[in-house]
C-alpha cells in the first residue's frame, strides 16, 4: 500500500519532473524527495523515473502509474473534503424563509454565493406571510429567515443587519397625505386607522404610532389618547394593500414597496424624521449551525460588494 507521502511526492514530481521544484512544493528538502522516490521504486521493482543532470522524465510504469494513481488519489481528497464540510455542517439541506419580493431578491443572490462556496448544501427559499415566520422558525421548518427588524420575539435573535432603506407610508390614492409633496410625519398618524399585518415581527415606526393603539375595534379610540386608530388587520401584504386601496387605512412600509407593489389605488409618501428601516436576517437562538452561519456570511458579502439590485438604500 503506497503511504500517503510517497503519493504525494511521485504525483508532484510527476507535475513539476524536477527535484528542486517538488521539494519547495511539499516544503522538504530535496534529499527527501529524492529518498522518497527510491524508496517507492524498489517496493515497484523499476524506475519510476528517469533521471539526467538536465531533466527528469517518467518511465513508462510511471506512466501507467500516474495515470491510475491520480485519479483515485483525487477522490479519496474529493471525500476526505466532504467529510470535513459533512463535519463543519457545510451539507444537508437549508430552509430559509422571506417576507416580501425585495427580500426574495436579495435571497436569490446570497444563495447563489451559498452554493459556490458549499456546493454539497442545498438551499431551500420559501416565501412565508408575516404570521408564519416565527411558527416556522420555532417548529424547524425554516432554519433562517428574512425580514424587516426589529423582532420582538422571545428565542428569535436577528443579525447581520443587510441593508437599509426609508420608511413610507402606504394611503390610498385619494387620501390627503397623497398629495404632501414634503410627505408625513409619525405624528400625522394620531387619529388615523393603521392597517396591521397579523403576526407582523417587526415593530412601527417609533414615535406615537411605535404605541400599541388601543383595543375597542377598528374606527374607534380609547378616550384620552392620541393614537393611530386601530384599523382592519390582514393575512398578507396584498391583503393589507387592498385595504388601504379602499380607504380602509394606511399601512408604514418601506421604500422598496413603490417598486414591488405599484398599484393604481395606493400611493406612497415618505416618513419624515423616522429612522430607516433596516432588513435582516432571522433564526432561532438555539439552533445557529454551520450552515446558519456560512450563508448569512454570502448574505453579508454580497450585500457588501453591491451585487444586489434592489430598492433599498444600500449596505447597512
Amino acid at each position: 500500500m503506497i503511504e500517503r507521502y510517497e503519493a504525494e511526492a511521485f504525483l508532484t514530481l510527476a507535475d513539476e519532473l524536477h527535484f528542486g521544484r517538488t521539494a519547495e512544493r511539499l516544503h522538504v528538502s530535496t534529499a527527501h524527495v529524492s529518498q522518497t522516490i527510491r524508496k517507492l521504486e524498489r517496493r515497484v521493482g523499476v524506475p519510476l523515473f528517469h533521471r539526467t543532470s538536465r531533466r527528469v522524465e517518467l518511465t513508462p510504469v510511471g506512466r501507467q502509474l500516474l495515470d491510475e494513481l491520480r485519479p483515485a488519489w483525487e477522490s479519496v481528497g474529493a471525500a476526505l473534503q466532504r467529510a470535513v464540510e459533512a463535519g463543519r455542517g457545510l451539507s444537508g439541506t437549508l430552509n430559509v424563509a422571506f417576507v416580501g419580493a425585495a427580500a426574495a431578491q436579495l435571497l436569490v443572490g446570497a444563495a447563489q454565493v451559498f452554493r459556490d462556496r458549499a456546493p454539497d448544501c442545498e438551499v431551500r427559499l420559501r416565501e412565508a406571510q408575516p404570521g408564519q415566520v416565527v411558527p416556522w422558525l420555532r417548529s424547524g421548518e425554516v432554519d433562517l429567515a428574512l425580514g424587516a427588524l426589529p423582532v420582538d420575539a422571545p428565542g428569535l435573535v436577528t443579525g447581520p443587519v443587510l441593508v437599509r432603506e426609508p420608511r413610507m407610508l402606504a394611503v390610498p390614492a385619494d387620501h390627503p397625505f397623497a398629495g404632501r409633496g414634503g410627505g408625513v410625519t409619525v405624528d400625522d398618524l394620531v387619529g388615523v386607522p393603521v392597517v396591521r399585518l397579523r403576526g407582523h415581527i417587526a415593530a412601527m415606526p417609533p414615535g406615537r404610532a411605535d404605541r400599541e393603539p388601543g383595543t375597542r375595534g377598528p374606527g374607534t379610540r380609547e378616550p384620552g389618547t392620541r393614537e393611530p386608530l386601530p384599523g382592519p388587520t390582514a393575512d398578507t401584504f396584498q391583503e393589507a394593500l387592498t385595504l388601504v386601496g379602499a380607504g380602509q387605512g394606511v399601512l408604514p412600509v418601506g421604500a422598496h414597496a413603490r417598486r414591488y407593489y405599484a398599484r393604481p389605488d395606493v400611493s406612497y409618501v415618505p416618513v419624515g424624521a423616522a429612522p430607516l428601516l433596516e432588513w435582516g436576517l432571522i433564526r432561532p437562538v438555539d439552533r445557529t449551525s454551520a450552515r446558519v452561519r456560512a450563508f448569512a456570511e454570502a448574505a453579508a458579502g454580497l450585500v457588501d460588494a453591491d451585487l444586489v439590485d434592489t430598492d433599498l438604500v444600500g449596505p447597512a
